[in-house]
Protein backbone atom coordinates (compact mmCIF):
# COMPACT_ATOMS: atom_id res chain seq x y z
CA UNK A 1 0.00 0.00 0.00
CA UNK A 2 1.11 3.77 -0.75
CA UNK A 3 1.66 5.83 1.58
CA UNK A 4 -0.27 9.10 1.66
CA UNK A 5 1.82 12.19 1.65
CA UNK A 6 0.60 12.78 4.90
CA UNK A 7 2.27 10.12 5.78
CA UNK A 8 5.32 10.45 4.12
CA UNK A 9 5.35 14.45 5.30
CA UNK A 10 5.49 13.19 8.96
CA UNK A 11 7.90 10.17 8.03
CA UNK A 12 10.80 12.63 6.27
CA UNK A 13 10.09 15.13 8.71
CA UNK A 14 9.28 13.13 11.91
CA UNK A 15 12.95 15.22 13.53
CA UNK A 16 10.39 18.31 13.88
CA UNK A 17 8.03 16.72 16.07
CA UNK A 18 9.35 17.53 19.19
CA UNK A 19 9.75 21.07 18.62
CA UNK A 20 6.21 21.46 16.94
CA UNK A 21 4.41 20.10 19.57
CA UNK A 22 6.37 22.13 22.54
CA UNK A 23 5.24 25.41 20.43
CA UNK A 24 2.07 23.86 20.02
CA UNK A 25 1.70 23.11 23.44
CA UNK A 26 2.85 26.57 24.46
CA UNK A 27 0.19 28.55 22.01
CA UNK A 28 -2.65 26.37 23.34
CA UNK A 29 -1.17 26.99 26.80
CA UNK A 30 -1.37 31.01 26.92
CA UNK A 31 -4.42 31.15 24.28
CA UNK A 32 -6.36 29.07 27.46
CA UNK A 33 -4.85 31.40 30.21
CA UNK A 34 -5.12 34.69 28.02
CA UNK A 35 -7.10 34.40 24.73
CA UNK A 36 -5.46 37.73 23.81
CA UNK A 37 -1.69 36.44 24.62
CA UNK A 38 -1.03 36.16 21.02
CA UNK A 39 -2.85 39.23 19.28
CA UNK A 40 -0.88 41.75 17.32
CA UNK A 41 -0.91 45.57 17.45
CA UNK A 42 -0.11 48.58 16.02
CA UNK A 43 2.31 51.18 17.68
CA UNK A 44 3.84 54.34 17.23
CA UNK A 45 7.81 54.66 18.44
CA UNK A 46 10.08 57.52 19.71
CA UNK A 47 10.40 58.52 15.58
CA UNK A 48 6.72 58.34 15.24
CA UNK A 49 6.45 55.44 12.97
CA UNK A 50 3.60 52.53 12.53
CA UNK A 51 5.57 49.39 14.13
CA UNK A 52 4.33 45.99 15.39
CA UNK A 53 3.78 44.94 19.39
CA UNK A 54 3.07 42.01 20.99
CA UNK A 55 4.14 38.90 22.79
CA UNK A 56 4.45 37.34 19.48
CA UNK A 57 6.12 40.01 17.81
CA UNK A 58 8.22 39.94 21.33
CA UNK A 59 9.16 36.25 20.79
CA UNK A 60 9.94 36.28 17.64
CA UNK A 61 12.50 39.53 18.05
CA UNK A 62 13.55 38.36 21.01
CA UNK A 63 15.13 35.38 19.69
CA UNK A 64 16.46 36.72 16.63
CA UNK A 65 20.32 36.17 17.94
CA UNK A 66 19.51 32.51 19.73
CA UNK A 67 17.97 31.48 16.22
CA UNK A 68 21.34 32.74 14.42
CA UNK A 69 23.04 31.23 16.54
CA UNK A 70 21.44 27.78 16.46
CA UNK A 71 21.83 27.86 12.82
CA UNK A 72 25.80 27.51 13.32
CA UNK A 73 25.75 25.61 15.97
CA UNK A 74 24.04 23.11 14.05
CA UNK A 75 26.55 22.54 11.65
CA UNK A 76 29.11 22.76 14.13
CA UNK A 77 26.80 19.89 16.19
CA UNK A 78 26.10 17.47 12.78
CA UNK A 79 29.94 17.72 11.65
CA UNK A 80 32.13 17.14 14.86
CA UNK A 81 29.69 15.67 16.90
CA UNK A 82 30.23 17.83 19.62
CA UNK A 83 29.12 21.75 21.14
CA UNK A 84 30.48 24.75 20.38
CA UNK A 85 30.42 27.06 23.91
CA UNK A 86 32.05 30.13 22.88
CA UNK A 87 29.43 31.51 20.94
CA UNK A 88 28.37 34.32 23.70
CA UNK A 89 32.23 34.90 24.51
CA UNK A 90 32.65 35.26 20.83
CA UNK A 91 30.01 37.13 19.86
CA UNK A 92 31.07 39.28 22.58
CA UNK A 93 34.67 39.99 20.78
CA UNK A 94 33.02 40.33 17.54
CA UNK A 95 30.40 43.25 18.75
CA UNK A 96 33.48 45.00 20.83
CA UNK A 97 35.73 45.11 17.25
CA UNK A 98 31.99 46.59 15.20
CA UNK A 99 32.01 49.08 18.07
CA UNK A 100 35.97 50.01 17.59
CA UNK A 101 35.45 49.79 14.02
CA UNK A 102 32.66 52.37 14.61
CA UNK A 103 34.31 54.44 17.03
CA UNK A 104 37.33 55.20 14.93
CA UNK A 105 35.52 56.99 12.04
CA UNK A 106 34.59 60.21 11.90
CA UNK A 107 31.01 59.97 11.58
CA UNK A 108 28.92 56.63 11.60
CA UNK A 109 27.55 56.30 7.97
CA UNK A 110 26.55 53.39 5.81
CA UNK A 111 29.67 52.43 4.59
CA UNK A 112 31.32 52.56 7.93
CA UNK A 113 28.86 50.27 9.38
CA UNK A 114 29.25 47.99 6.35
CA UNK A 115 33.27 47.76 7.15
CA UNK A 116 32.33 47.76 10.81
CA UNK A 117 29.89 44.50 9.99
CA UNK A 118 33.01 42.64 7.63
CA UNK A 119 35.93 43.39 10.31
CA UNK A 120 33.86 41.61 12.99
CA UNK A 121 33.04 39.40 10.48
CA UNK A 122 36.60 38.48 9.91
CA UNK A 123 37.36 38.50 13.45
CA UNK A 124 34.72 36.26 14.39
CA UNK A 125 35.66 33.87 11.48
CA UNK A 126 39.13 33.99 12.53
CA UNK A 127 37.95 32.69 15.88
CA UNK A 128 35.94 29.90 14.44
CA UNK A 129 38.85 28.87 12.35
CA UNK A 130 40.92 28.61 15.88
CA UNK A 131 38.62 26.36 17.47
CA UNK A 132 37.89 24.47 14.39
CA UNK A 133 41.41 23.95 14.04
CA UNK A 134 41.76 22.07 17.87
CA UNK A 135 39.15 19.74 16.76
CA UNK A 136 40.10 19.47 13.06
CA UNK A 137 43.56 18.65 13.72
CA UNK A 138 44.52 17.83 17.11
CA UNK A 139 41.15 15.47 17.59
CA UNK A 140 40.44 17.54 20.77
CA UNK A 141 36.26 17.34 21.73
CA UNK A 142 34.48 20.45 20.80
CA UNK A 143 33.12 21.48 24.34
CA UNK A 144 36.96 21.23 25.91
CA UNK A 145 38.22 23.46 22.73
CA UNK A 146 36.10 25.93 22.78
CA UNK A 147 36.59 25.69 26.72
CA UNK A 148 39.40 28.02 26.16
CA UNK A 149 37.85 30.85 24.33
CA UNK A 150 34.96 30.66 26.56
CA UNK A 151 37.35 31.11 29.20
CA UNK A 152 38.65 34.20 27.59
CA UNK A 153 36.72 35.47 25.08
CA UNK A 154 35.23 38.59 27.36
CA UNK A 155 38.18 39.27 28.78
CA UNK A 156 39.96 39.86 24.89
CA UNK A 157 36.14 41.78 24.19
CA UNK A 158 37.42 44.17 27.47
CA UNK A 159 40.57 44.79 26.06
CA UNK A 160 39.65 45.49 22.29
CA UNK A 161 37.98 48.83 23.87
CA UNK A 162 40.76 49.55 26.41
CA UNK A 163 38.26 47.77 29.38
CA UNK A 164 35.93 50.67 28.30
CA UNK A 165 32.01 50.67 27.45
CA UNK A 166 31.79 52.79 24.58
CA UNK A 167 27.91 54.12 23.22
CA UNK A 168 27.27 54.26 19.56
CA UNK A 169 24.19 56.72 18.94
CA UNK A 170 23.39 56.20 15.31
CA UNK A 171 19.98 56.15 13.30
CA UNK A 172 21.48 53.64 11.07
CA UNK A 173 22.30 51.61 14.45
CA UNK A 174 19.09 52.29 15.35
CA UNK A 175 17.42 51.05 12.78
CA UNK A 176 19.75 47.45 12.99
CA UNK A 177 18.69 47.21 16.45
CA UNK A 178 15.12 48.32 16.46
CA UNK A 179 13.35 49.32 13.03
CA UNK A 180 13.73 50.81 9.57
CA UNK A 181 11.75 53.87 9.14
CA UNK A 182 8.75 52.67 7.08
CA UNK A 183 8.67 49.18 7.95
CA UNK A 184 6.80 48.08 11.08
CA UNK A 185 8.65 44.48 11.79
CA UNK A 186 11.62 44.75 13.75
CA UNK A 187 15.17 44.75 11.56
CA UNK A 188 16.48 41.24 14.13
CA UNK A 189 13.48 39.01 12.40
CA UNK A 190 14.56 40.45 8.89
CA UNK A 191 17.80 39.97 9.57
CA UNK A 192 16.76 36.19 10.47
CA UNK A 193 14.95 35.70 7.57
CA UNK A 194 17.93 36.33 5.13
CA UNK A 195 20.48 34.46 7.23
CA UNK A 196 17.65 31.69 6.90
CA UNK A 197 17.90 32.53 3.05
CA UNK A 198 21.34 32.16 2.48
CA UNK A 199 21.58 28.50 4.36
CA UNK A 200 18.74 27.69 2.45
CA UNK A 201 20.51 28.50 -0.73
CA UNK A 202 24.01 27.17 0.32
CA UNK A 203 22.27 24.03 1.00
CA UNK A 204 20.22 24.05 -2.27
CA UNK A 205 23.50 24.83 -4.45
CA UNK A 206 26.07 22.74 -2.83
CA UNK A 207 26.57 19.76 -1.46
CA UNK A 208 27.68 21.02 1.99
CA UNK A 209 24.43 20.11 3.77
CA UNK A 210 25.62 16.15 2.42
CA UNK A 211 29.09 16.27 3.57
CA UNK A 212 28.66 17.51 6.93
CA UNK A 213 26.09 14.73 7.50
CA UNK A 214 28.33 12.07 5.71
CA UNK A 215 31.67 13.68 7.98
CA UNK A 216 29.12 13.47 11.35
CA UNK A 217 28.09 10.06 10.70
CA UNK A 218 31.77 8.17 9.57
CA UNK A 219 34.48 10.35 9.36
CA UNK A 220 36.39 7.09 7.94
CA UNK A 221 33.89 6.57 5.33
CA UNK A 222 33.90 10.02 4.32
CA UNK A 223 37.51 10.19 3.66
CA UNK A 224 37.11 7.67 1.93
CA UNK A 225 34.68 8.96 -0.32
CA UNK A 226 36.67 11.90 -1.08
CA UNK A 227 35.56 13.84 1.07
CA UNK A 228 37.68 16.16 2.86
CA UNK A 229 36.66 15.84 6.39
CA UNK A 230 39.44 18.16 8.51
CA UNK A 231 37.88 20.92 6.30
CA UNK A 232 34.41 20.43 5.95
CA UNK A 233 34.91 20.40 10.18
CA UNK A 234 36.77 23.79 10.04
CA UNK A 235 34.29 25.61 7.62
CA UNK A 236 31.39 24.35 10.14
CA UNK A 237 33.21 26.48 12.77
CA UNK A 238 34.10 29.58 10.50
CA UNK A 239 30.27 29.59 8.97
CA UNK A 240 29.38 29.29 13.33
CA UNK A 241 32.26 32.38 13.40
CA UNK A 242 29.84 34.21 10.75
CA UNK A 243 26.96 33.83 12.54
CA UNK A 244 28.61 34.60 16.20
CA UNK A 245 29.45 37.76 14.01
CA UNK A 246 25.73 39.03 12.39
CA UNK A 247 24.35 37.90 16.49
CA UNK A 248 26.73 40.09 18.09
CA UNK A 249 26.24 43.33 16.00
CA UNK A 250 21.97 42.42 16.50
CA UNK A 251 23.22 42.64 20.35
CA UNK A 252 25.14 46.02 20.25
CA UNK A 253 22.75 47.74 17.97
CA UNK A 254 19.68 46.63 20.48
CA UNK A 255 21.60 48.32 22.97
CA UNK A 256 23.99 50.78 21.16
CA UNK A 257 26.76 50.14 23.52
CA UNK A 258 28.91 46.95 24.01
CA UNK A 259 28.61 45.85 27.41
CA UNK A 260 31.59 42.50 27.57
CA UNK A 261 30.61 41.07 30.48
CA UNK A 262 26.81 40.73 29.47
CA UNK A 263 26.17 41.12 25.93
CA UNK A 264 24.32 37.59 24.76
CA UNK A 265 25.56 35.85 28.93
CA UNK A 266 24.83 32.41 28.84
CA UNK A 267 23.42 32.45 25.31
CA UNK A 268 25.80 29.36 24.33
CA UNK A 269 23.55 26.94 26.37
CA UNK A 270 20.28 27.84 24.99
CA UNK A 271 21.84 27.50 21.63
CA UNK A 272 22.48 23.97 22.58
CA UNK A 273 19.28 23.03 23.68
CA UNK A 274 17.80 24.41 20.54
CA UNK A 275 19.87 22.13 18.71
CA UNK A 276 18.77 18.97 20.87
CA UNK A 277 15.22 20.56 20.98
CA UNK A 278 14.99 20.05 17.71
CA UNK A 279 15.41 16.74 16.94
CA UNK A 280 19.22 17.17 16.06
CA UNK A 281 22.12 14.33 17.13
CA UNK A 282 23.93 15.81 19.43
CA UNK A 283 26.67 13.02 18.69
CA UNK A 284 26.78 14.33 14.99
CA UNK A 285 25.45 13.00 11.48
CA UNK A 286 22.11 14.03 10.20
CA UNK A 287 20.20 17.32 11.04
CA UNK A 288 17.67 19.72 10.32
CA UNK A 289 18.02 23.50 10.76
CA UNK A 290 14.43 24.04 11.10
CA UNK A 291 14.22 22.33 13.80
CA UNK A 292 17.13 24.14 15.78
CA UNK A 293 15.49 26.99 14.58
CA UNK A 294 12.00 25.88 15.81
CA UNK A 295 13.46 24.77 18.90
CA UNK A 296 15.13 28.61 19.69
CA UNK A 297 11.61 29.82 19.08
CA UNK A 298 10.32 27.36 22.08
CA UNK A 299 13.14 28.26 24.49
CA UNK A 300 12.36 32.36 23.76
CA UNK A 301 8.53 31.55 23.79
CA UNK A 302 8.66 30.01 26.84
CA UNK A 303 10.96 32.69 28.27
CA UNK A 304 8.08 35.05 27.48
CA UNK A 305 5.29 32.65 28.89
CA UNK A 306 6.98 32.88 32.44
CA UNK A 307 7.35 36.21 32.67
CA UNK A 308 3.80 37.10 31.36
CA UNK A 309 2.89 34.67 34.47
CA UNK A 310 4.95 37.32 36.60
CA UNK A 311 7.58 34.35 37.55
CA UNK A 312 10.47 36.48 39.36
CA UNK A 313 13.65 36.45 37.06
CA UNK A 314 15.62 34.47 39.38
CA UNK A 315 13.10 31.40 38.84
CA UNK A 316 13.06 31.94 34.89
CA UNK A 317 15.89 29.54 34.43
CA UNK A 318 14.71 26.90 37.10
CA UNK A 319 11.25 26.39 35.07
CA UNK A 320 13.21 26.50 31.93
CA UNK A 321 15.57 23.47 33.23
CA UNK A 322 12.11 21.27 34.11
CA UNK A 323 10.51 22.10 30.68
CA UNK A 324 13.55 21.43 29.07
CA UNK A 325 14.65 18.49 30.58
CA UNK A 326 11.18 16.42 29.57
CA UNK A 327 11.80 17.71 25.94
CA UNK A 328 15.04 16.80 25.43
CA UNK A 329 13.82 13.46 26.97
CA UNK A 330 11.21 13.10 24.64
CA UNK A 331 12.89 13.68 21.66
CA UNK A 332 16.17 11.06 23.35
CA UNK A 333 17.05 8.08 21.20
CA UNK A 334 15.56 5.62 24.04
CA UNK A 335 12.07 7.27 24.02
CA UNK A 336 12.02 7.40 20.03
CA UNK A 337 13.00 3.62 19.59
CA UNK A 338 10.08 2.92 22.69
CA UNK A 339 7.97 4.66 20.74
CA UNK A 340 8.51 3.20 17.70
CA UNK A 341 8.67 -0.16 18.51
CA UNK A 342 5.07 0.52 20.80
CA UNK A 343 3.94 2.10 17.21
CA UNK A 344 4.89 -1.01 15.31
CA UNK A 345 3.16 -3.42 18.04
CA UNK A 346 -0.37 -1.63 17.51
CA UNK A 347 0.30 -1.62 13.34
CA UNK A 348 0.78 -5.10 13.61
CA UNK A 349 -1.88 -6.00 15.79
CA UNK A 350 -4.44 -3.47 13.55
CA UNK A 351 -2.96 -5.67 10.60
CA UNK A 352 -4.03 -9.25 12.13
CA UNK A 353 -7.57 -7.78 13.21
CA UNK A 354 -8.09 -6.92 9.79
CA UNK A 355 -6.41 -9.94 8.38
CA UNK A 356 -9.28 -11.94 10.96
CA UNK A 357 -11.95 -10.08 10.24
CA UNK A 358 -11.88 -10.40 5.98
Amino acid sequence: MKKTKTSQFFSNNSQLLIPLIAILLLIVFNLIRDPEFFSVGITTNNRGDAVLQGNLVSILNGASELVILSMGMTLVTAASGGQDISVGALAAIAGSVFVKVLKGGPAITGTSVFLAFLACCVVAMIFGCFNGSLVAFFNIQPMIATLILFTCGRSIAYWINGGATPTITSPIISAIGSFIPGIPVPTPILIVIVMGILFALLFRFTSLGLYIQSVGINQGAARLNGINAVGIKLLSFILLGACCAVAGMIGVSRLGLINHETILINIEMDAILAVAIGGNNLGGGKFKMLGSVLGAYAIQALTITLYAMKVPSTDVKAYKAVVIIILVALGSPVVKDTMSRFSKKIKSRSGTVGKEAA
